[in-house]
């Protein structure tokens, strides 16, 4: 689907028109079958084929369709939902994420955030004994958050979320012992963020672990999506001035990762393993936090917008949200645990009348400023010309063998007229979290991520399997330059005895990458493209693609090749792309040059 796009006139519209159109396709996807009480209110999905425990979270926004239409659709799916909601209820006062009383109960404090809500600004479309039997629903829950919940439950996103429904919950329920206990978790809080950067960390366990490098577990997606709301909201409500200030340091370094097209740049985050183009594939959503903020800086609501205008682009006909730029190309159907973890924020924005109005204030990585570097992750962002860019070092696994972007890796590549050309995968595709991802289409794991690679005894070696790489930095005023000097290592981090190095050049008209290695290896780089994008290899060294804003020219100084796949693109749910494999010999100790140019 294309990138491209025009400021809508409305945003306000924009919110109730996506948010309405998304409760529809839940709807749509309900279960009825009053027979089997356990399916029986469920959202059924399909790209799972089976039912997701939260989506009793929809519930929310159901409710809030309800009361903005008066449609009695809305409210009769909310109230079976509610209903369904046993099946995952626990006598502890939690809920899990399955249908299964063993499997993880952390999500509690998302859904107690989303009845909160619901009984607060929607509980009046209860009758009184509904609304008193799910407000001693609530209460269960918020007690098991009480008495579960701190900063190291889990990765930090459940603690931050945690500080946000104590609070929550404190009012909605008149129990002054949550708000006590937010306050304490938000003064511990504070030291959860890097510096200099004050990158929100700790997405990993424990939290407070370190890389080799002593780099700490930093994901943008779930920072971005989940855990800078909480903190956002809860600071507002308190008035903490000291936490406000810091999270507004935060949420603009944070926003240095957004695209211009509104897409999250998360290549290289800890649980790169759920990012998809537009955000996180489990998680809320950014607009709350960005817009709740927009008074101390008017770039956070053009995020907040430019993000939603790129939700309903991936929005699928039948109203769910795929988790992907190229879902429909490829042929694959939504997930709709996207769908209605994304509805509840706009839920929120349209209840709380938050300020929607298009700014006019462009994002950071609008501008061509050169080299920004991120040390506490080891990742560098460029901007010249019509290029944005992302090289990466990163040497933090959420498991050991889970690699996102690194060794040096050219992580992201933007361009102004084509929008994304490569955006980095998993090195090996894993389902991390079973139910919340899905096998790798087509039966083949083809990597997206840029990279070196030889095959040795039949084993695979890579530099996106190297956690030592170094990058260099070099710019003049016409110029940005990366010297990354890498290994090759197999996914055991087991290491080749050759020297690889890499150069990427920008300039305002070009990309050069450059690969030298003592020992004959293959360059590959896959281009996102969609299916309807045209291909030709106009010359043994030179392919041309053609996408609707020009076209990309790659020409080599060795003959380039299309890696035969399955079908005429790979494609890998990380972040939701397809892509022309393209591949090149560096012969040993002979430098590869590949020169991409757009026209």
């Amino acid at each position: 689907m294309p990138l491209e796009h025009a400021d809508p006139p409305s945003s306000q519209a924009l919110v109730s028109d996506l948010l309405q159109r998304w409760c529809e396709g839940m709807i749509n996807l309900q279960i009825d079958d009053p027979s089997d009480s356990a399916r029986h209110g469920a959202l059924d999905c399909p790209g799972c084929g089976r039912i997701h425990g939260r989506c009793f979270d929809a519930v929310y926004p159901l409710f809030h369709m309800a009361k903005a239409t008066g449609e009695v659709k809305y409210l009769a799916a909310g109230k079976s939902l509610f209903a369904w909601s046993k099946n995952v209820s626990q006598p502890d006062g939690s809920w899990t994420v399955m249908p299964d009383p063993n499997s993880w109960k952390g999500v509690t404090v998302f859904g107690a955030i989303a009845l909160a809500k619901t009984l607060h600004y929607h509980g009046d479309l209860l009758d009184k004994a509904e609304r008193s039997r799910w407000t001693n629903r609530l209460v269960l829950a918020a007690n098991y958050v009480f008495e579960n919940f701190d900063l190291t439950f889990a990765n930090i996103n459940y603690g931050f979320s945690a500080i946000y429904a104590l609070h929550l919950l404190g009012r909605q329920l008149g129990e002054p012992r949550y708000l006590e206990r937010s306050r304490e978790l938000a003064q511990q809080a504070k030291r959860y963020f890097t510096r200099p950067h004050k990158l929100v960390y700790g997405e990993a366990k424990p939290t407070e672990r370190l890389s080799v490098r002593g780099l700490p577990a930093v994901d943008l997606g779930y920072n971005v999506e989940e855990s800078l709301n909480g903190l956002v909201l809860y600071a507002l409500a308190e008035n903490d001035t000291e936490l406000l200030d810091l999270l507004e340091k935060s949420l603009a370094s944070h926003l240095e990762f957004m695209l211009p097209d509104g897409g999250w740049d998360n290549s290289w985050g800890t649980r790169q393993f759920k990012w998809t183009y537009w955000g996180s594939r489990t998680s809320d959503g950014c607009q709350p936090a960005y817009l709740a903020m927009r008074p101390r800086n008017p770039a956070f609501a053009t995020a907040a917008l430019k993000n939603l205008e790129l939700l309903k682009r991936c929005t699928s006909p039948t109203g769910l949200l795929y988790e992907g730029i190229h879902y429909d190309s490829h042929g694959l159907d939504p997930c709709i645990h996207h769908t209605f973890a994304h509805a509840k924020p706009l839920a929120y924005i349209l209840d709380s009348g938050a300020d929607c109005s298009p700014p006019a204030t462009p994002l950071p990585r609008s501008r061509a400023y050169g080299i920004k570097s991120f040390p506490e992750i080891a990742t560098h962002l460029a901007a010249i010309g019509p290029w944005r860019a992302t090289i990466t070092a990163y040497d933090f696994l959420y498991r050991p063998g889970v690699q996102q972007a690194t060794g040096g890796s050219l992580s992201l590549l933007w361009h102004q007229k084509l929008g994304p050309l490569c955006a980095a995968s998993m090195a090996r595709y894993q389902l991390v979290e079973p139910h919340n991802q899905q096998a790798a289409p087509d039966d083949e794991d083809f990597p997206l991520t840029p990279r070196l690679e030889k095959a040795h005894n039949g084993i695979l070696y890579s530099n996106l399997f190297d956690l030592k790489a170094t990058v260099s930095i070099a710019s003049t005023s016409s110029s940005l330059t990366f010297n990354v000097s890498t290994k090759l290592n197999n996914c055991d981090y087991q290491e080749l005895p050759v020297e690889c190095q890499l150069r990427y050049t920008f300039t305002n008209d070009s990309l050069e990458i450059q690969a030298h290695c003592s020992q004959e290896a293959s360059f590959v780089l896959p281009i996102l493209s969609p299916s309807s994008d045209s291909v030709s290899q106009t010359a043994l060294h030179c392919i041309q693609i053609n996408k609707a804003g020009g076209s990309l020219v790659l020409a080599s100084s060795y003959e380039l090749t299309i890696r035969h796949t399955k079908r005429d693109r790979t494609f890998n749910r990380v972040p939701g792309a397809q892509a022309v494999p393209i591949e090149a010999t560096v012969p040993a100790n002979a430098p590869l040059r590949l020169l991409l140019r757009v026209s």
